[in-house]
């Protein structure tokens, strides 16, 4: 495991050579937050809900938005608002994976229209680096209107057991984000997992690192989905903490994300003032 970035968020956005890395690390810096809601909700009413219940307490929302069966402008717009409203940015967990013609069709003007509303996205290389090559040229397009708003975190790693995103395929991710610096952020991983940003010589080595399966009170779930707390995930790398149902399906959301959010930037501090 790489060691983990000691420096603060302002630090980091300081020298970071990505707007979209700056804006978030601002927001989670003004917001004492480093918490990531998944709202893997099926209704554009209940996202947007919970998008607004949550927003004060978040720095991203993530999305699984193929999972809302009534998606539409309504869904766009309304998240576009809200991510305005509560000053958070937004995180579609599209998982892209195919040839890189397929997905900058699937990224921009299909279906879902994601490059409209989405400020990150995740995608996986198991199809080799053509992927994030292809995106990489649609997000640097000079015609692309949200350029240096767009960026993508590579799934390096998973949490569900048995998960095959280990060992040389997680060090290939590696090696294909410091390939494509202009689009690629960071990683969706348990751990960190690169260069620590201390010892780097360029802020484009300055990964940031998602980390999924978060839950203060279960270890797991019946299909194989494995936990760690918000104090275990920080400790080993994780910039943000991205929190699904411990929080979304708890009797009182809102509690449950202020405490998230309280852990996960008390670990924070911790790490980077260490005692």
């Amino acid at each position: 495991m790489a060691s983990q970035s000691r420096k603060t968020y302002a630090q980091r956005g300081d020298s970071h050579h990505r707007p979209v890395v700056k804006n978030l690390l601002d927001i989670a810096e003004s917001k004492k937050s480093n918490l990531v809601i998944s709202a893997d909700l099926e209704d554009t009413a209940a996202l947007l809900k919970c998008a607004d219940d949550l927003g004060p307490y978040i720095a991203v929302f993530k999305t699984d938005i193929d999972v809302v069966r009534d998606f539409g402008d309504d869904t766009i717009q309304g998240l576009k608002a809200l991510a305005l409203k509560h000053n958070f940015i937004i995180f579609e967990d599209r998982k892209l994976v195919d040839i890189g013609n397929t997905v900058q069709k699937q990224y921009h003007n299909g279906a879902l229209r994601i490059s409209e509303w989405a400020d990150i996205v995740n995608l996986s290389i198991l199809g080799g680096d053509g992927i994030v090559k292809a995106l990489t040229e649609t997000v640097t397009n000079p015609d692309f209107s949200f350029q240096d708003q767009r960026a993508f975190l590579i799934l390096a790693e998973m949490t569900s057991k048995g998960s095959l995103a280990t060992g040389s395929y997680t060090q290939q991710c590696i090696e294909v984000a410091r390939k494509y610096p202009q689009s690629t952020i960071g990683f969706v991983a348990t751990q960190a997992i690169a260069t620590d940003p201390n010892e780097s010589t360029t802020s484009s080595e300055d990964f940031l690192v998602f980390t999924t399966g978060i839950n203060m009170k279960s270890s797991g779930d019946k299909l194989g989905q494995q936990y760690q707390t918000p104090a275990d995930a920080v400790r080993r790398g994780a910039d943000f903490i991205i929190v699904g149902r411990g929080i979304y399906a708890s009797p009182n959301p809102i509690e449950s994300a202020k405490e998230y959010q309280e852990q996960g930037w008390r670990a924070y501090l911790q790490r980077v003032n260490p005692p």
